[in-house]
Order: C-alpha cells, then structure tokens, then sequence
C-alpha cells in the first residue's frame, strides 16, 4: 500500500513538472510570436495613432478654411458686379 501511494505521489510531482514546462513553453512561444509580429508591423512604414490624428484635424481646418475663402471670393466677386465691374472668367479648378 505505501509503494503505490509513493508511485502516485511520484507521478503526479512529474505531471505537475510537464503542466510547468508546458506553460513555460507556452509563454516562449507567445512572446516569440509578439517579437514577431511587432519586427513585421516595424517594416510596414505605418504612422502613429497620434500623427494620423494631427493630420486629420489639418485637413479638416484646411477644408474648412478652403470653405470660408471660396464664399468671401464669392461675395467679392458679387460686390465687384454690383458696383459695375465685369464678372470675371470663372477659374477651371486643378486636377
């Protein structure tokens, strides 16, 4: 009866050490795999989520500034035609 219970306990010291180096391994393997994929995403020539925004937010004071010159040209344009002054040639916009 003792034999066997020194064979159990025996046996499961060795389980409990394959469950330990199955894990470790698993953690090798996850952070191998992270190194990875961080050393392929560095190649990619991608930009931060915080220079993406900054340029974001340019363009849309850009816009917003294209808006506002193209509407005071627009009343210029008015003011110029009610004082007199011939229309000028409308402007072919670039490509």
């Amino acid at each position: 009866m003792q034999s066997e219970k020194r064979i159990f306990d025996d046996l499961a010291k060795v389980l409990n050490g394959v469950a330990g180096t199955v894990a470790g391994m698993g953690r090798e393997a996850e952070a191998s795999m992270r190194e990875r994929a961080r050393e392929w995403a560095g190649g990619l020539d991608l930009v931060s989520r915080e220079e993406f925004d900054a340029v974001k937010t340019l363009a849309a004071n850009a816009r917003a500034e294209a808006d506002a010159l193209g509407k005071r040209v627009t009343a210029l344009e008015a003011a110029l035609q009610a004082k007199g002054g011939a229309a000028p040639a409308k402007a072919k916009p670039s490509k």
